[in-house]
């Protein structure tokens, strides 16, 4: 099995899951922040859908330029939005690394500020991450708003207080 193939299959089970979680969102708390230096429950579930996309970027691109202005944060404002989003997201995701060499995967890979580099390392590292790592640790935030909200939680790698396995 190469390294694309073994990081497809552990990124398409934490999609599931994550899924589960954007699934519940209540449409009528979008704007709901548990604190003002937190981000609205909205914005937190958008900045989820995103993540995925920026697999094409690692892979595909040398760097990435964080003053550049390139990225603009998603603004979605509908479950079925995020929904939409996510699932296309992932499906990238799943495209973009279908066929990927290990040898290109162990390459480096740039984050830069301007002519800094705040980060340097090989690609499946920055997939890891960046992405895999990164959505699992939004998720569990997304998990506490929910649970303030009084959202039941889907079952993830186990029962959860509110769903079965």
């Amino acid at each position: 099995m190469s390294l694309a193939e073994a990081m497809i299959g552990e990124f398409t089970q934490e999609a599931v899951n994550t899924r589960k979680m954007l699934e519940r969102l209540p449409e009528d708390k979008l704007a709901w922040k548990p604190h003002e230096k937190s981000m609205t429950l909205g914005r937190l579930a958008s900045h989820l859908a995103e993540i995925p996309e920026w697999a094409a970027t690692i892979v595909n691109d040398e760097s990435f330029d964080m003053e550049a202005g390139d990225y603009k944060p998603k603004a979605l404002s509908s479950k079925q939005e995020l929904l939409d989003c996510f699932d296309k997201n992932v499906e990238n995701f799943k495209g973009v690394l279908n066929g990927q060499s290990d040898e290109h995967l162990f390459t480096n890979w740039k984050l830069m500020q301007g002519e800094t580099v705040a980060v340097e390392m090989a690609r499946a590292a920055c997939l890891r991450g960046f992405v895999l790592s990164h959505i699992v640790h939004h998720r569990g935030q997304l998990s506490v708003y929910l649970r303030e909200n009084d959202v039941p939680l889907p079952a993830i790698y186990g029962p959860s207080a509110d769903e079965s396995i």
